[in-house]
C-alpha cells in the first residue's frame, strides 16, 4: 500500500492489513498523550505498526523517522535524531540545543525506532525535548520501556492464530502468485502459525520458504526454526533478516544475570508462577531473592510475558523465545541439572495436588494441574527418557490418578502409565502405583484384559513386597471391573473387602469413598435401594465435611436413580441435575455422560421422546472418549434401553434416529447445557421447530421435523 509520505517515514506500507484494533489503540494514544512507547519481542511488528499509526496520525510539520538500531554510540544519539529530521546547523552550539530550537514551535510526530539499546541515553533525551517543545509528541519503539514521567505504554502481542494465517498468504502470494490457503493445506498453515507463536517475522520468514518447500515439510522442518527460517530480503533492517539474529539482538541487550535467567527460564514448557522460577532458576550466580528483579527486567524487555489468571500473576515466554534460551542453556552445559530441578519441583506440585484433591479446594486443584500440564509433561518425559529416572515417571503418572480419571484425561493417563511401565524402575511402591492406577483407567476406558492384567500383577506384587496400601487398591480396581461388566456378587464381595482393607490401615480419600459409591451401585443393581441410598447418604455427608466434589456428583447420581425409582421424579431430576453440573465442572467424561443417559430415561419418560432421542445422541459422541459405549453393560446400559424403548416406540424408528444424529452434532458444553436446560448452550441448540403448512400440529417445543438440525 502506498501512502502520503509523512516527513521521512518511508514511502511504502506492507500489501497485509492486519492489527486494526492495536492500530486504533496506538492512534488513540497519540491523540492525548506526547510520548508513547511500543513494546514487544523481536520480529513481533513494532516499527510496522508504529510506521503505520505515524502515517494515519502525521501532524502539521509530520511524522519523521529516527532509525536507531545501527547506532552503537550513544554520544551520538543528538546527531542521529538532528539527521534524520534532516536538521543541518552550522553553528558551534551542540545538537541537543539545535534540536530543542528546531522541534520549539513545531507540531511533529517522532518515531524513535530501536532505542533499546541506548534507553540510558534515550530516556534524557526524551524528556528534554517534551519539555522544550510543547507541539512535539514521541512514538517509540523498542523491546523495553523508556521509564520515563508521562510516557504511556502500548504492548504489542504476536498475532492471533487467523491474521498469522492472513499475513502468511499474503507473503506466500507475493512469492507464488497462485498460492492460496485451501483445504489441503489450511491445518499445515495454522499449525505453522501456531508453533511460530504469530511473530509477523517469523511467520514471514516461513511463507518465503515456500519457493522450495510445501507448508506440510516446512512443519516438519520446523524444529530447527532458527536454520530453516533465514530470509534475505534487501529492505528490512539486517538484525530482522533471520530469526535468530531478531532473538539474538534482544539477547546482546541482556545484562549477564538477565541473559542467565533467560536461559533457565527456557526450562519452563508453558506458564509457570513466580515461586517456581525461584526454585528452579535461583543458584550461588543468582539467589533466589534476586530473581524477581531479573524476571522484571525479562518483561520489560518483552522476553518474558506477563498474564493474569485465576491463579494470579504467572509468566511464559513465547516458544520461538524459549527455544533460543534452551540453545544456550545447552551451551552452558546446565541442561539436565535444570530439567531434574523442574521435575522435582513439578514432581512435588503433583503430591500435594493429589493431598488436596480431597478437600474444599478440589476444583482449584484441577483447575491448577489443567494449567501446568505442559510443565508436568515435561516432567514425565524427562524422567522416562532420562537415566536412572523412570521410577520418578511411574510414581508421577500415578500421583495424577486424580487428574486422569476425574478431569477427562483418560487416554493421556493411560499413555504416560504405559510407557512408564515398560521401563524397570527398580522401585517397588512406585511400580505398583502405577498398575492400580493403570487398571483403573482400563477399566474405565473399556479395555478388561489390560485392566486384569495390571491388576492382577499389582495385587501379586503388593502380596510379595507387604505392600498393604497396593493390595487394597488393586482388590478395589479388581471389583470395579467386575461392578462394570456385570458380576456383581463377585463386585459386591470384592468392593467390601477393599474397603474393609482401607479402613484396617487408615485410608480414606476420594478413591476410597467411590468405592463406596460402587459397592452402592452394585447394590442398586440388585434390588437393594435402601441400602444403597445409605451408603451414598453417608458418602455425601464426608464429602461435605470434607469439601469433596467429586466423588460426591457419583453419590449424587445414584440417589437420583433411587429417587426415580421410588417415584420421586422431581427429586430424581434435581439430584442427577447437581451430579452433572459437578461432573462437567472436573469436565469428568464417564460422570456426564451416565448422568445424561439418566436424564434422558427421565425426558423420555416425562413424555418429550424427541428431546430424550437427542439426549441420547450426544451421549454417542461421548462414550466413545470413556470406553465402550456402557462398557457393555447390562446393568449401566438399562437406562438406555428404556429410553430407547419409549422414544422409538413414540417417534418410530426413522424420526427417532434422526433425533439421535442431531444430538450426536452437540460438542460436550453444548450436550450439558441441554441436559441441564441452562445456558446459551441450551438456548443455542433447542430451538422451537419450525412451522410449516397448518399450525396445531401437535408437535412439542424441541421436536425436530426431517432436515432440522438440532
Amino acid at each position: 500500500m502506498r501512502c502520503t509520505r509523512p516527513g521521512n517515514l518511508p514511502l511504502e506500507l506492507n500489501a497485509f492489513i492486519g492489527r486494526t484494533r492495536e492500530l486504533d489503540e496506538l492512534t488513540s494514544a497519540l491523540r492525548t498523550a506526547r510520548l508513547v512507547t511500543v513494546t514487544g519481542v523481536g520480529g513481533v511488528g513494532k516499527s510496522r505498526l508504529a510506521v503505520r499509526a505515524a502515517a494515519e496520525r502525521s501532524p502539521r510539520d509530520g511524522a519523521w523517522l529516527v532509525e536507531l538500531a545501527a547506532l552503537r554510540d550513544a554520544e551520538l544519539l543528538d546527531h542521529a535524531v538532528a539527521e534524520a529530521l534532516q536538521l543541518t546547523d552550522h553553528t558551534s552550539r551542540p545538537p541537543r540545543e539545535a534540536l530543542r530550537v528546531h522541534l520549539g514551535e513545531r507540531e511533529l510526530l517522532l518515531v524513535l525506532d530501536g532505542f533499546e539499546h541506548l534507553v540510558e541515553a534515550c530516556a534524557p533525551l526524551v524528556r528534554d525535548l517534551l519539555t522544550h517543545a510543547p507541539g512535539l509528541r514521541i512514538l517509540a519503539v523498542g523491546r523495553r520501556p523508556l521509564q520515563t514521567g508521562g510516557e504511556r505504554l502500548l504492548p504489542l502481542a504476536p498475532l492471533p492464530e487467523a491474521e498469522a494465517a492472513e499475513l502468511f498468504a499474503d507473503r506466500a502470494a507475493a512469492g507464488l502468485p497462485h498460492f492460496a490457503v485451501d483445504d489441503g493445506n489450511r491445518e499445515d498453515v495454522l499449525e505453522l502459525c501456531r508453533r511460530l507463536d504469530g511473530i509477523p517475522l517469523a511467520v514471514e520468514l516461513a511463507a518465503g520458504r515456500l519457493r522450495a518447500l510445501s507448508p506440510a515439510q516446512l512443519l516438519a522442518r520446523l524444529d530447527d526454526r532458527f536454520r530453516l527460517l533465514t530470509g534475505a530480503r534487501r529492505d528490512v533492517p539486517p538484525r530482522h533478516q533471520t530469526l535468530r539474529t531478531a532473538i539474538g539482538w534482544s539477547h546482546e541487550l541482556c545484562a549477564p544475570l538477565e541473559r542467565l535467567l533467560w536461559s533457565r527460564l527456557a526450562v519452563f514448557a508453558g506458564q509457570f508462577d513466580l515461586e517456581a522460577a525461584e526454585y528452579i532458576c535461583a543458584g550461588d550466580d543468582l539467589p533466589a531473592e534476586d530473581v524477581l528483579g531479573v524476571l522484571d527486567e525479562l518483561i520489560a524487555q518483552s522476553v518474558v510475558v506477563r498474564e493474569e489468571s485465576a491463579a494470579g500473576v504467572r509468566y511464559r515466554m513465547l516458544d520461538t523465545v524459549r527455544a533460543y534460551g534452551l540453545d544456550w542453556l545447552e551451551a552452558a552445559g546446565e541442561a539436565t541439572r535444570l530439567r531434574r530441578r523442574h521435575r522435582d519441583w513439578y514432581m512435588g506440585l503433583a503430591t500435594w495436588c493429589e493431598l488436596d484433591w480431597f478437600s474444599p479446594r478440589q476444583t482449584a486443584v484441577a483447575a491448577l494441574v489443567e494449567m501446568e500440564l505442559p510443565n508436568l509433561r515435561a516432567a514425565l518425559e524427562f524422567c522416562l527418557t532420562e537415566r536412572d529416572e523412570a521410577h520418578l515417571g511411574q510414581y508421577l503418572a500415578g500421583t495424577m490418578w486424580f487428574y486422569w480419571v476425574g478431569c477427562g484425561r483418560l487416554a493421556e493417563g493411560r499413555h504416560w502409565l504405559d510407557r512408564s511401565l515398560e521401563l524397570d524402575g527398580g522401585h517397588e511402591d512406585a511400580r505398583l502405583k502405577a498398575l492400580w492406577v493403570l487398571g483403573y483407567v482400563a477399566v474405565l476406558q473399556g479395555d478388561t484384559v489390560a485392566a486384569l492384567a495390571a491388576l492382577h500383577e499389582c495385587r501379586e506384587g503388593a502380596d510379595l513386597s507387604g505392600s498393604a496400601v497396593a493390595a487394597a487398591y488393586a482388590e478395589h480396581r479388581i471389583g470395579c471391573l467386575a461392578l462394570v461388566t456385570d458380576d456383581i456378587p463377585r463386585a459386591e464381595a470384592l468392593l467390601r473387602s477393599a474397603l474393609d482393607r482401607y479402613q484396617e490401615i487408615g485410608e480414606l480419600n476420594s478413591n476410597v469413598l467411590m468405592g463406596q459409591v460402587e459397592l452402592a451401585m452394585a447394590l442398586a443393581f440388585r434390588g437393594e435401594l435402601g441400602i444403597a441410598v445409605e451408603l451414598c447418604e453417608d458418602v455425601r455427608r464426608i464429602c461435605e465435611d470434607h469439601g469433596e466434589r467429586w466423588t460426591l456428583a457419583y453419590a449424587l447420581y445414584v440417589l437420583g436413580y433411587a429417587a426415580w425409582t421410588r417415584g420421586e421424579a422431581d427429586t430424581a431430576r434435581e439430584l442427577l441435575t447437581e451430579s452433572l453440573d459437578l461432573d462437567h465442572r472436573f469436565r469428568d467424561l464417564l460422570g456426564a455422560v451416565l448422568a445424561i443417559e439418566l436424564i434422558a430415561m427421565f425426558t423420555a419418560a416425562e413424555g418429550d421422546a424427541a428431546e430424550a432421542a437427542v439426549l441420547q445422541g450426544a451421549a454417542s459422541r461421548i462414550w466413545p472418549s470413556v470406553g465402550l459405549p456402557l462398557f457393555g453393560s447390562g446393568n449401566f446400559g438399562g437406562p438406555h434401553t428404556a429410553c430407547e424403548e419409549m422414544a422409538r416406540g413414540e417417534l418410530g424408528d426413522e424420526r427417532y434416529e434422526e433425533c439421535v444424529r442431531a444430538g450426536a452434532e452437540l460438542d460436550l458444553d453444548a450436550a450439558v447445557a441441554r441436559a441441564l436446560h441452562t445456558g446459551p448452550g441450551y438456548e443455542r441448540t433447542r430451538r422451537p421447530p419450525r412451522r410449516e403448512g397448518r399450525g396445531g400440529d401437535g408437535l412439542k417445543q424441541g421436536e425436530l421435523r426431517p432436515g432440522q438440525r438440532a
